[in-house]
C-alpha cells in the first residue's frame, strides 16, 4: 500500500495531530503539522511517518483512515474506544489495542489510558484516547536512538509496547501498598476495611483486564516478528518486554488471590468479634436476670411462702441477688465471656 495519495485529496485533520514527523535512517526530515503535510513529505518508500493523534473526531478519524486505506472494523473500533488489548492484522497493516495504567496515590486508585496503533509499511499512526501513556516520551526516546528508529514501524511499536508495560510498575507498587495497609487495617479492627477491601479487589480485577490480554498478544506478535523476518534485534527487545509483562501480570494475580484471603480473614475476625459481643450481652443479660427472678418469687404475695414473715427475709433476699450476680460474674469471667 501506498501511503502518499493525492495531496489534494487529503483532508486536513490538524486539530487532532499532537505530534507528527517524517524519518529517514532513523532521523527525523520533516515536521508536517498537518496529515496533509506528513504525506507530501514522504520522499520515497524508504521513509517513515509518525503521526499521533490524540482524541480526534470520528470525521478526523475516518479521513484518516480512508488516507491509509485502513480496514473499517479496526476504524471503528478507534472511534468507539474503551477495548480490551488486541493485536489483529488487516493485510499487510497491524491493529494494536493498549491499556496503559497509572496510580494515583492522592485517591488510591488506577487511572486506566488507552492507544490504538496502527502499523503499515512506511508508516505509524497512534490514536490516544486518555493522557496516558506518555507517547511524547516514546518519541523523544526513539529520536534519541536512530539505529532503533531505523528499524522502522515495528521498532515504533516496540517502543509503545515498552512503555505501556514500564508504566504498570508503579501501579504494583501502590497496590502493594494499599495491600499491606489493609492488612494492618484488618488485624487492628478498623470497620471501614470491608469498604476499601472491595474498592482495591475493583481496581485489580481491572488491571487483570489490561495485563491478561497482553500476555497473548504479545506471544502473538513476537511469532508474526518471526514469520515476517523482522530484525533479530527488535525480537530480543520484545521478549524483554513480555519478560516484564509476565512478572506484572503474575503480581496482579497474586493480588487478587491474596485479596480474597484477607477478605476472608476480615470475614471471620468480624463474625469473632460479633461472637465476643453476644458473650458479653448473653453473659450480662444472665447476671441481670437472676435477681429480678429472686425478686419475681418474692413478689407473689402467697399467704405461705418460706421467710415470708421473717424479721431478716428482705435482707436474705437483697444478699441471695447480690451473690447470685458475684457467682454469675465471676463464672462468665472465668470462660472468658467478660
Amino acid at each position: 500500500m501506498d501511503p502518499r495519495p493525492d495531496a489534494a485529496a487529503v483532508v486536513d485533520v490538524g486539530a487532532s495531530v499532537v505530534n507528527s514527523g517524517v524519518y529517514r535512517d532513523g532521523r527525523r526530515t520533516e515536521s508536517p503539522a498537518t496529515l496533509a503535510e506528513a504525506l507530501r513529505s514522504l520522499p520515497d518508500e524508504s521513509s517513515m511517518a509518525w503521526i499521533g493523534l490524540y482524541r480526534p473526531s470520528d470525521e478526523e478519524l475516518l479521513a484518516v483512515a480512508d488516507q491509509f486505506d485502513l480496514h473499517e472494523l479496526a476504524v471503528e473500533d478507534a472511534i468507539v474506544a474503551h477495548q480490551r488489548p488486541k493485536l489483529e492484522r488487516y493485510g499487510d497493516t497491524l491493529f494494536v489495542v493498549l491499556r496503559a495504567a497509572r496510580y494515583l496515590d492522592d485517591v488510591e486508585r488506577v487511572e486506566f489510558g488507552e492507544v490504538h496503533v496502527f502499523i503499515g509499511p512506511g508508516f505509524v499512526l497512534t490514536v490516544r484516547h486518555s493522557e496516558s501513556p506518555d507517547l511524547a516520551a516514546v518519541r523523544r526516546r526513539m529520536e534519541g536512538d536512530p539505529d532503533l528508529l531505523a528499524l522502522g514501524p515495528e521498532a515504533v511499536l516496540y517502543a509503545i509496547l515498552d512503555a505501556v508495560v514500564d508504566g504498570y510498575a508503579p501501579v504494583v507498587a501502590g497496590l502493594q501498598n494499599d495491600i499491606d495497609e489493609i492488612q494492618a487495617q484488618v488485624f487492628d479492627g478498623d470497620p471501614k476495611v470491608s469498604r476499601r477491601i472491595y474498592e482495591l479487589s475493583r481496581e485489580v480485577t481491572g488491571f487483570q483486564l489490561a495485563t491478561r490480554p497482553l500476555l497473548d498478544m504479545l506471544k502473538a506478535l513476537e511469532a508474526g516478528f518471526t514469520t515476517y523476518a523482522t530484525s533479530e534485534e527488535l525480537r530480543r527487545y520484545l521478549r524483554d518486554v513480555r519478560d516484564h509483562a509476565t512478572i506484572v501480570a503474575e503480581r496482579v494475580d497474586n493480588f487478587e488471590a491474596l485479596l480474597s484471603k484477607i477478605l476472608t480473614v476480615n470475614a471471620t475476625l468480624v463474625t469473632q468479634a460479633q461472637n465476643e459481643e453476644l458473650k458479653k450481652i448473653s453473659a450480662w443479660a444472665a447476671i441481670l436476670f437472676a435477681p429480678t427472678l429472686i425478686g419475681t418469687v418474692y413478689g407473689m404475695n402467697f399467704d405461705h411462702m418460706p421467710e415470708l414473715h421473717w424479721l431478716l427475709g428482705y435482707p436474705f433476699a437483697l444478699t441471695l441477688m447480690a451473690l447470685t450476680c458475684v457467682v454469675l460474674y465471676l463464672s462468665f469471667k472465668r470462660r472468658g465471656w467478660l
